[in-house]
């Protein structure tokens, strides 16, 4: 049997829809039991953040993984927190998509542009960022890529660093653009609830 399409899998979850706060949350549970969380800013249409969630060994809910927006932190005033603190100066890797790219920004690395390297290795489906120092090595996906199985594309890539950050950017490519528009659509004509109490809480 064939397996089902990153679309057609869209389409067959049970989906609701919120607004709150100048952003249309929208919540979906997947056959598998497996969960997403987007938010899209209202005015622009442009994706927030997505998180994922999927059913751990005892049944229970697991925790959110980040897949796009800004990390969560761990909740204040527990004691592993107390006692095993990130440094502030650590490098911070997320990524925040723009309307026509995929974008991940690295906060926390200060040496100059001309010091990082981005490769893409198609084969592992991985782009890696090095540094001629060796201050800094990291391997990262593109998961929009892997779920409409679609190759990675060196010529897609290019970096940019400012503010200490580094900013990597992938053009999407127009089948991603065109599913994305499309999924726009679908989305806009969920019937959503204008309060905060609705199944999107993802917090």
């Amino acid at each position: 049997m064939a397996v089902p399409s990153w679309v057609e899998r869209l389409r067959a979850a049970s989906k609701t829809a919120l607004v709150q706060d100048g952003k249309r949350k929208i919540h979906y549970l997947f056959e598998d039991g497996k969960e997403m969380a987007e938010e899209y800013d209202v005015k622009t249409g442009q994706l927030v953040s997505r998180k994922w969630r999927e059913k751990n060994t005892l049944g229970g809910s697991g925790k959110w993984q980040v897949e796009v927006g800004e990390p969560t932190s761990p909740l204040l005033g527990a004691l592993e927190s107390e006692l095993i603190k990130e440094s502030s100066s650590n490098p911070v890797f997320m990524r925040k998509d723009t309307l026509t790219s995929f974008q991940w920004r690295i906060r926390n690395l200060p040496y100059p542009k001309e010091v990082y390297s981005i490769s893409v290795e198609k084969e592992q489906r991985f782009c890696v960022i090095r540094t001629t120092n060796k201050k800094y090595y990291k391997k990262f996906s593109i998961p929009d890529l892997d779920r409409y199985q679609l190759p990675l594309d060196a010529a897609a890539l290019s970096f940019t660093h400012a503010n200490n950050t580094l900013i990597i950017t992938y053009q999407k490519p127009k089948e991603i653009l065109a599913a994305e528009e499309q999924l726009q659509k679908e989305l806009k004509k969920i019937k959503a609830a204008n309060n905060g109490d609705g199944d999107c809480k993802t917090q």
